[in-house]
């Protein structure tokens, strides 16, 4: 036992000894780690903070197009005007300090608490986006040449805070923050931006315009007052007061009369800038991504998507007919966008008519702002419909027609309020009875959309609109049936983006405004290489709307034969839109190479004067010039499902949903040998409304069992009272007109008998020898035409039953050693029968 116990103090003797020897050797490390620390510490230089234009301008972010033209520089034609601390005023200093560093005058330059805070967080997210500075540190930052978000920049940016603090007074480090702060733009620091803001001197600033000033610099682009964020502009002023109060800056007095004073911005004024809107998405976009600093003074080299070619035209196309439209329409603004579908690169955005034009608000960005889109939406509901087996000769009737089901088919309320009612009307207050879907979309009639979009559903419509690219939209129960008509609100970007869609027969490429983005150094910090797209529309479905947006004959009862819309051989797919309240105008068309998109109307609203192609002169002299410079190709032609095994209302017939097929020469039922020439439907007269025929959840499949319901009676009373007015235009079939006995005239026995007896296939002919063709013929019914296929290319035609056809090798282009002779004879009923020979020559 004794043993055992002095084993065990030997033993902790041995761990003492090497517990002391560690704790000294990290003891030593910490003495040196320190050292290296405060010898580093030393030698940073507090920079000049008097050079601020020196600093900034030196690593300016500059803005091009794709082809290398500058369209900004963020600090091109800087203003900033430096003044003592004692003529800023109270109030840009409370609210400065209430929002960016409440106790400025309390800590040494940082805050360790909310830099320990700001490092979890960083460490958490692996992102580094959080700073936890103080004005101090904000002052060292700026002066810095790095924007990296690293730990160890941080710790530099904080030891040079903690020296700057002894190096200058609290009053200068806050003079210093507030003469170079920006405020967007070539805005900085607090004396040019009260003048540009407000026209005023930083102390004559009301408390509600010293917070709104304070609440801009954390994202100039995103809070400016010029920018289409003004209501989080408002709602970050409302929490610099509230942080002003809370803080004994102000008293309550104070805070209600600021929050509720109403404050004017100055009219925004020009700069040194092209594609005005284009630039600013942009930049928000990379103040998003990497930080107002990096864009303020990284150096950043950003080559964007646009061509400012074509956006020079646009803006001047923009203009002009903004302007006529104005005194023709009452519409004084305009907005085009430009996007190739087959990459997403946006190659124009015009926000407005004029960029620096305050009488109507130029500086908002129609492109991205949310207006209702009136019918220009309609093809999304249509194309849901060609995926669900649907076709451009499917028939929907447009008839007058109740779609609320709480009430009555003459559209009266039997239950809840009369405004429920829901009677949709033409743009012509006319109705045509049965159309086809080509038909329809065409004239852009109104209640065979709104049906379509009953019978495809809401939520699949909105689910594909949403795929397409139209993000603004809500959820389907947030919608009726009047967002066929534009009822949801959409932006001009996604709009002809989503297009783009029909224009690659189904490929979604998201917006692309950005090609290459380098630091100062020229490291690539990002770049669009291409996409490859995601597919959100079968390629048929797409090229059946393409095909329906470009016929020119469908249209043409509401545009005339020779509109804005046509261009002759030349392929091109559009759509207008007009909203019921006549406020928004829409233009979106297409090729495969280029969709444009078109907006006209009022930014406050006002209605415009009522017309269907406020935009479309605009949108075709943009898309004539854009046309030279963009590719010419044509769109692939759909398959069109005329099977006679689709329910007749899918293939256009629409008198009822039982029929057979006879034949016309006979009159008798259609057999296997039948020709198509000949073959004709014969329906029972039994007109009912497309709930009669379609399930909508299983629209090819078999009709409706027990169709009924209050939307089935209304729709079913609508058709009832056309068809009663209109029968007597159209025959009517009933079951004891369809014939019992089989086709006659077309059987084996009465088929055309044909044999080819020269050219011999054993002989062997010389090129350049005369080859008489001879046949032999039985037949029934008098020859109508014989033709001749050579390699099975179509030689010609002897349309005469005395055959006589002769021909020479060294005249046929496509004469092998080897060759086939094909001979097809029909006669005058279309029955047909063939023979076919081998023959050789010597070449």
């Amino acid at each position: 036992m004794i043993k055992k116990l002095k084993h065990k103090v030997k033993n902790i003797k041995n761990h003492k000894h090497h517990f002391l020897n560690a704790g000294l050797v990290f003891l030593v490390l910490g003495i040196l780690l320190v050292s290296i620390s405060i010898i580093w510490v030393a030698t940073l230089r507090v920079p000049d903070f008097r050079s601020f234009d020196e600093r900034k301008v030196a690593r300016s972010t500059k803005i091009y197009d794709r082809n290398e033209e500058l369209l900004f520089d963020i600090h091109q034609d800087i203003k900033r005007t430096v003044i003592p601390f004692e003529e800023m005023g109270d109030a840009i200093k409370d609210a400065t300090l209430a929002i960016e560093d409440k106790d400025f005058y309390k800590h040494k330059g940082v805050q360790p608490r909310a830099f320990i805070r700001a490092v979890v967080v960083n460490i958490k997210s692996g992102s580094f986006s959080q700073g936890g500075s103080t004005i101090t540190q904000q002052v060292v930052k700026n002066s810095l040449l790095t924007n990296e978000k690293r730990i160890s920049r941080k710790l530099k940016e904080w030891f040079l805070a903690l020296k700057l603090e002894k190096e200058m007074s609290k009053d200068e480090i806050l003079a210093t923050y507030l003469n170079e702060i920006p405020y967007g733009g070539n805005i900085y620091g607090v004396k040019e931006a009260a003048n540009y803001f407000f026209s005023k001197n930083p102390a004559d600033l009301t408390i509600a315009e010293a917070a709104y000033m304070a609440a801009v610099p954390k994202a100039p682009t995103f809070y400016s007052p010029y920018g289409k964020n003004r209501e989080l502009l408002d709602e970050r002023k409302n929490v610099v007061l509230a942080q002003m109060f809370d803080q004994g800056r102000i008293t309550e007095e104070e805070y209600n009369q600021a929050k509720e004073e109403v404050v004017e911005f100055l009219p925004q004024g020009r700069f040194a800038i092209k594609a005005p809107h284009f630039v600013f998405y942009v930049r928000e976009y990379l103040e998003q991504k990497y930080g107002k600093d990096a864009v303020e003074s990284g150096g950043l080299r950003v080559i964007t998507s646009l061509d400012y070619e074509l956006q020079q035209k646009a803006e001047a196309v923009v203009y002009k007919h903004a302007k006529e439209n104005e005194e023709l329409w009452n519409a004084s603004n305009a907005s085009l966008v430009a996007v190739n579908p087959k990459t997403g690169e946006i190659l124009t955005m015009v926000g407005s008519r004029n960029y620096f034009d305050e009488e109507i608000d130029g500086k908002f960005n129609i492109a991205t702002a949310k207006r209702q889109p009136g019918s220009s939406f309609k093809p999304f509901i249509y194309a849901t419909a060609m995926t669900k087996g649907f076709t451009p000769n499917s028939v929907l009737f447009d008839t007058k027609t109740e779609f609320q089901t709480t009430c009555s088919p003459e559209g009266r309320a039997l239950s809840g309020s009369q405004a429920d009612c829901y009677m949709p009307v033409n743009y012509d207050d006319e109705y045509k009875g049965p159309v086809t879907l080509r038909q329809a979309l065409g004239e852009s009639r109104n209640v065979p959309a709104v049906k379509l979009l009953y019978l495809t559903t809401i939520n699949d419509s909105l689910r594909l609109a949403k795929n397409m690219g139209i993000k603004t939209l809500a959820d389907a129960n947030q919608y009726g049936l009047t967002l066929v008509l534009g009822g949801g609100e959409v932006t001009l970007l996604d709009m002809t983006s989503a297009y783009g869609v029909f224009a690659t027969e189904g490929i979604r490429h998201e917006p692309v405004s950005i090609l290459k983005v380098e630091d100062a150094n020229g490291n690539v910090l990002e770049e669009y290489t291409g996409s490859r797209g995601q597919s959100v529309l079968d390629a048929n479905s797409a090229r059946l709307i393409s095909d329906m947006l470009k016929d020119n004959q469908a249209r043409t009862p509401l545009f005339g034969s020779n509109s804005f819309l046509y261009f002759g051989s030349k392929d091109v797919a559009g759509k207008t839109g007009t909203t019921n309240n006549n406020r928004d105008a829409w233009m979106v068309g297409y090729t495969p190479d280029l969709v444009v998109g078109v907006w006209s109307g009022n930014n406050d609203n006002t209605p415009m004067k009522k017309g269907s192609a406020i935009s479309g002169r605009l949108w075709r002299e943009f898309m004539d010039f854009a046309l030279t410079k963009t590719p010419s190709n044509s769109f692939t032609p759909p398959f069109i499902n005329e099977s006679l095994d689709l329910k007749p209302i899918l293939r256009g017939n629409w008198l009822g949903g039982e029929s057979v097929l006879i034949d016309s020469i006979s009159g008798k039922l259609a057999t296997e040998l039948t020709p198509l020439e000949t073959t004709k439907e014969l329906t029972v007269t039994k007109v009912h409304n497309e709930l009669h025929w379609i399930d909508r959840l299983n629209p090819t499949g078999p009709n409706p069992v027990n169709p009924g319901g209050r939307q089935y009676e209304n729709w079913e009373f609508s058709v009832q009272r056309w068809w009663n007015q209109n029968k007597n235009r159209f025959e009517t079939i009933t079951e004891d007109d369809i014939p019992t006995g089989y086709d006659n005239v077309h059987t084996e026995e009465k088929m055309p008998e044909i044999k080819i007896t020269n050219p011999d296939s054993s002989s062997v002919y010389g090129y350049s020898d005369e080859i008489n063709v001879q046949v032999d013929i039985k037949n029934t019914y008098p020859i109508e035409s014989f033709d001749v296929f050579i390699n099975d290319v179509y030689m010609g035609s002897v349309k005469n039953s005395n055959f006589n056809y002769s021909f020479k090798p060294d005249q046929i282009e496509n004469i092998k050693s080897l060759n086939q002779l094909k001979i097809i004879v029909r006669d005058n009923v279309y029955n047909k029968a063939e023979d076919i020979i081998n023959f050789s020559v010597d070449i």
